[in-house]
């Protein structure tokens, strides 16, 4: 049913925006009278948590977003990071968390499209994508569904578009239940002289609307993005948007063949709020207004309101501002490509947004108020309660270390996500160097000969939960970790914050201690924030998700050929373990899935320990003395050693007596700031000298070789049995 603009504003009207009494009063004290329904549902768009992100923008100016790289900070559609001779790497991470649960494929597959778009509207030609993903209980009716729908998305979208999905994450938690999390990356290469933004300039100049035509589909997206779920949840499908690949890859030619030609002063991808946000952000931006004519928008259904084109979020669509004498040239690009190309508006000198529609004005607003203006709050927030530390000596050690190890690797949370991965195109473009599976992906630099970039994204839910500011710290410090394990020096990040109802008090305390955590780590390891994504309501019936802020980094390998692998050390190699020995089992994997219990404080995360002995190992692995190398993280140095054995198909001989500890907690123990690398034999002793000169603790392991994982006489186990145990869990789950 479509509804007349001269409808009447209810309370009641007002609330299904997601607009509170108070902030409908702001509206009316703003523009002087009662706004039209389309005014009403602009002010809904732009106002909502997901657009204006009214409850964390306060927590979010503390984040450091500057450095020697950084070329563009947060406020753009994407960060860009300076990567030498000229070139730049675009990156951003955004959520469709709620699309994905009320529609997986489709959810999954415009959360792909949008962040794809985020990163071409720069200018930049994406090369590479990740997905953080976090699912329900595996015994939940729902869950497998939505794995197979979210998947199937991510792949369809993914693959059709052309770009590489190097890796990522997936996780299963109960507290994902109701509200699972999908949380798409993209990264692409540019010229550094060659970025797009979306400041408007220039008065009476075209606005053009470019790509698919628009739908019904998505109306009111955003606001529904910025709500908890409840019973009516099936009621929500038409929010959720519908994507086409193919539309997209023409978008993304016709987007690169047209900026080469000078014709684009600005250009915004529309993505949350559609036409709405995507005209008021360039005009704002550019302190300009806008004049739209909706009867110029290409329409893809019949009778459609004002309300419905302005809220829209149809996909693969683009809004920009053009030099007029450009005009013929930049429409026989799009033409050429099978998309639309309107002249929809122009710019205006007098601030306000205008939106015309049959003759009528339904829209008269000022611009600035709608982004500027929007509320932002200081909401009260609790710090958490500081759990009880937990000595080793408390913590029930293994009665059979051979099947605890073998429970983990095989567990829902620790065994391999090849069922997944295999799915996405991992190697299209021809530049991939290493797949999923191991610390970070890699994709080599196109026209370049050594130069390659490095993309991890992590986050550890349970530590958030158990200490904010530790658990957001943590997410940092892997995350560069990851990046360092390769050989690579990782330069910036974007955030992905995932939380549930902020004007809960303890909820909007768990954001404040993980920003506050994130931008200690970000300024200690010179890893700045340059983009990023806040989703927060995600509750279902009262009940929150796991705070879950993802971080995911980019690294650059100046020489590709002195990258590390997980998986490539030789027989006879020495195994060092750069790091403190392992103490620490709060919060960790080994509670969670042998004790079944949470109990405990995260590991404290060392900032100082995390730059000397990552810069050290970074080192090690460009001056070429370590053929394989990991990062020690859930499940500590034994799960590690699992991996890097299962990765190489090689057992190992490792010896633990000498360390200091109880057994299961040098095993299992989730300390921070620690790596495993394989050195060949011959350089073992230097490695040591140099860790030592450098005030690097470390620790001799044992040696590379034979057929089965052996640790002093508590584990021995042989590697196909490890990897059976390993690789089996995803099919038969999926089955």
């Amino acid at each position: 049913m479509t509804i007349p603009n001269s409808i009447a504003i209810t309370p009641e009207l007002v609330a299904s925006h997601g607009l509170k009494p108070d902030e409908y009063q702001r509206i009316l004290d703003l523009i002087g009278r009662e706004p039209t329904f389309t005014e009403l549902g602009i002010f809904s768009a732009m106002w909502n948590e997901h657009c204006s992100y009214k409850s964390s923008k306060k927590w979010l100016r503390t984040l450091p977003t500057k450095g020697s790289r950084v070329i563009q900070g947060p406020g753009e559609n994407a960060g860009v990071v300076d990567i030498d001779d000229g070139d730049c790497v675009v990156f951003k991470m955004e959520s469709h968390n709620h699309p994905s649960y009320i529609e997986p494929y489709q959810g999954a597959a415009t959360g792909v499209g949008g962040i794809l778009r985020d990163v071409f509207t720069m200018g930049a030609r994406p090369i590479a994508a990740l997905n953080a993903l976090r699912f329900g209980a595996p015994d939940h009716p729902k869950t497998k569904h939505l794995v197979s729908g979210v998947v199937a998305g991510v792949g369809g979208y993914g693959n059709s578009f052309g770009v590489p999905t190097v890796g990522g994450e997936v996780e299963f938690d109960p507290r994902y239940n109701g509200n699972i999390l999908v949380n798409a990356f993209a990264a692409g290469l540019a010229k550094s002289n060659a970025i797009f933004l979306s400041e408007a300039k220039g008065v009476g100049l075209p606005v053009v609307y470019l790509g698919a035509k628009t739908g019904r589909d998505g109306v009111g997206g955003a606001t529904m993005a910025s709500a908890e779920f409840d019973e009516s949840i099936e009621e929500k499908r038409p929010t959720v948007q519908v994507g086409d690949p193919f539309t997209e890859k023409c978008l993304l030619e016709a987007c690169l063949e047209l900026m080469a030609t000078g014709a684009v002063i600005a250009i915004q991808d529309m993505g949350a709020a559609g036409l709405t946000c995507s005209a008021v952000e360039m005009g704002a931006k550019g302190d300009l207004g806008i004049e739209l004519d909706l009867d110029k928008v290409p329409v893809r259904e019949d009778r459609m309101t004002a309300y419905e084109m302005m809220l829209s979020e149809s996909q693969e669509r683009m809004l920009m501002v053009l030099q007029p004498e450009k005009e013929d040239q930049a429409k026989a690009i799009f033409v050429k490509w099978g998309l639309d190309f309107a002249i929809v508006g122009k710019t205006t000198d007098d601030l306000r947004f205008r939106v015309l529609h049959q003759g009528e004005e339904v829209a008269n607003l000022p611009i600035k108020d709608l982004g500027d203006q929007a509320p932002e709050y200081d909401r009260p927030w609790v710090q958490s309660n500081v759990r009880a530390p937990l000595p080793a000596s408390q913590v029930a050690a293994p009665a059979d270390y051979n099947q605890t190890l073998l429970k983990l690797v095989g567990s829902a949370n620790q065994s391999s996500r090849r069922w997944v991965w295999e799915q996405y195109d991992t190697l299209i473009q021809g530049n991939s160097l290493q797949r999923p599976g191991g610390d970070a992906g890699v994709v080599r630099v196109e026209n370049h000969p050594t130069k390659a970039l490095a993309f991890s994204s992590d986050v550890t839910p349970r530590y958030v939960e158990a200490d904010p500011f530790e658990g957001g710290k943590q997410a940092v410090a892997e995350c560069w970790r990851n990046i360092v394990a390769t050989g690579a020096e990782p330069l910036a990040a974007t955030d992905n914050l995932n939380f549930g109802n902020p004007e809960k008090p303890e909820i909007m305390g768990q954001l404040v201690g993980a920003i506050k955590g994130i931008g200690e780590a970000c300024r200690a390891l010179d890893f700045p924030i340059v983009s990023g994504n806040v989703s927060l309501y995600n509750e279902t019936n009262g009940v929150a998700i796991l705070p879950t802020p993802t971080i995911a980094g980019v690294g650059l390998l100046p020489d590709w050929q002195k990258m590390a692998k997980i998986g490539s050390a030789n027989d006879g190699d020495k195994l060092i373990m750069i790091g403190t020995d392992g103490t620490h089992l709060g919060s960790s994997i080994y509670l969670r899935d042998i004790l079944d219990t949470n109990d405990g404080p995260p590991p404290e995360v060392d900032l100082k320990a995390e730059r000397r002995n990552g810069d050290f190992v970074r080192s090690l692995i460009r001056n070429g003395q370590v053929t394989a190398c990991h990062d020690i993280s859930s499940g500590g140095l034994v799960i590690a050693l699992a991996e890097m054995a299962m990765a190489s198909a090689k057992g190992m001989k490792v010896g633990i007596r000498e360390q200091r500890g109880p057994a299961h907690a040098l095993l299992f123990g989730e300390d921070q700031a620690r790596y495993v690398i394989a050195v060949p034999a011959d350089l073992a002793n230097f490695v040591q000298a140099s860790a030592e000169s450098a005030g690097v603790p470390f620790r001799t392991l044992g040696t590379v070789g034979g057929a089965s994982l052996i640790v002093d006489d508590l584990i021995d186990i042989a590697v196909p049995q490890l990897t059976d145990a390993h690789e089996s869990w995803f099919p038969a789950f999926m089955a």
